[in-house]
């Protein structure tokens, strides 16, 4: 797909249609608004394909909603989006969908006061025909008087029925806006079908946070992180169902302080997607991640340049915000997430994402993927620019092309 950064000129019907590489198709989904940003793939009870993904003036307004659209088995074209959220008073962002068993379906996303991710809560909706509706909204996590709380990525269900559902706190600091700099992780282990739950800690987790699960053969659990320090993939793992983590350690892989997600295919191979970039490939440096908006909106005045990237040493790690959320690349390991030789990159870009803002076009991100795997075929998901999600379909043939 070109890399334009106005997507008027792109279509945005969500009709698949072939690329240039052969082996692949992709699409924009209709855009309700103008921005979209956050995709989650989901494969629905009755095979259909589900993206979820949020919707709105720009990211920490109070009119960005939860949407939800779907592929059936068999189909070309990506249904008309539906609003699954409706809270016109706080930001609803980062929805996922988890098929629970049967036909129940939950939906959950995160709900916060415009750009204070420590005010954030959780909120689900469960659908009990297999995501043909929901019932009403409830909150399922709520925020602490010391923390927001979020999520990126779906619960794991375990053999033995266990549910791992991975957060990660924002951390309130009294007297300052939310930057993350104390942003940690742990997981929500439930026993009764996510009637209760119990937390656990991620050890040494300060910085790492979208934590992202997937369980190997022989039952290992291996977690890996996006990094508010913007250096690298960090990778955790269990031996013991969850119920206690490693330290997160730094892969070979970079992080750019931006999302990613893998899956688990046969034979144990790990599928990751993901920017490859970091903070050391940035120009310029934004304070945070909402520095356009205020409690009210979108603020008055340009869009922010930019700072050069130099950390002011006040005794802890600072988030870093502006390195460029682009290529979106595919990565493979054979070995749980230690090594990853084989690569290739679905989309590259300049990643520029300095500014968040859609209505100008002046964002240029690649990023926020998600993935699922559907037979020999993978399913991703990402954001194009904040301003529609694209869809891309990969065949083996296309997979074939990843090399060392």
């Amino acid at each position: 797909m070109t890399t334009t950064a106005d997507t008027s000129t792109l279509h945005t019907d969500g009709v698949l249609r072939p690329h240039d590489e052969p082996g692949r198709r992709e699409t924009l989904l209709p855009p309700p608004h103008i921005q979209n940003h956050a995709a989650n793939l989901t494969v629905l009870p009755d095979g259909a394909l589900a993206c979820v993904w949020f919707s709105g003036t720009q990211e920490g307004v109070a009119d960005i909603s939860v949407w939800f659209s779907r592929l059936d088995p068999g189909a070309d074209t990506w249904t008309t989006p539906q609003q699954l959220s409706d809270d016109n008073t706080r930001s609803e962002q980062n929805p996922v969908l988890y098929v629970h068993g049967g036909d129940e379906v939950w939906l959950m996303w995160t709900s916060q006061h415009a750009g204070n991710q420590d005010t954030a809560r959780v909120q689900r909706r469960i659908s009990l025909d297999g995501g043909r509706s929901f019932g009403p909204t409830h909150t399922l996590i709520p925020a602490t008087d010391e923390a927001g709380v979020f999520i990126r990525q779906p619960p794991v269900k375990l053999r033995s029925g266990r549910l791992l559902l991975p957060i990660f706190y924002c951390v309130r600091v009294p007297g300052e806006k939310w930057v993350g700099n104390r942003d940690y992780s742990a997981v929500l282990l439930s026993d009764d079908g996510g009637a209760t739950w119990s937390e656990v800690a991620v050890p040494e987790s300060t910085g790492c946070v979208h934590m992202n699960i997937g369980r190997l053969s022989d039952g290992t659990l291996v977690a890996l992180f996006r990094s508010r320090w913007a250096d690298a993939i960090y990778r955790s793992v269990s031996t013991d169902d969850g119920q206690s983590w490693s330290a997160p350690q730094p892969t070979e892989l970079p992080n750019n302080n931006s999302s990613i997600q893998f899956v688990v295919l046969p034979e144990d191979r790990l599928a990751l997607v993901f920017n490859h970039s970091s903070a050391a490939d940035a120009t310029a440096r934004r304070l945070s991640l909402y520095d356009e908006i205020d409690d009210d909106g979108i603020a008055d005045g340009p869009a922010p340049d930019g700072a050069a990237p130099v950390v002011v040493d006040t005794g802890e790690r600072t988030a870093f915000w502006g390195a460029p959320r682009a290529p979106m690349t595919l990565a493979f390991s054979d070995d749980g997430g230690l090594t990853w030789p084989w690569r290739r990159t679905i989309e590259d870009g300049d990643g520029y994402c300095l500014s968040n803002n859609s209505r100008d076009a002046l964002n240029r991100e690649l990023s926020y993927p998600s993935i699922c795997c559907d037979g020999d075929r993978l399913h991703v998901a990402f954001t194009r620019f904040r301003q529609a999600i694209e869809y891309v379909a990969l065949e083996p043939d296309w997979l074939r092309g990843a090399t060392p």
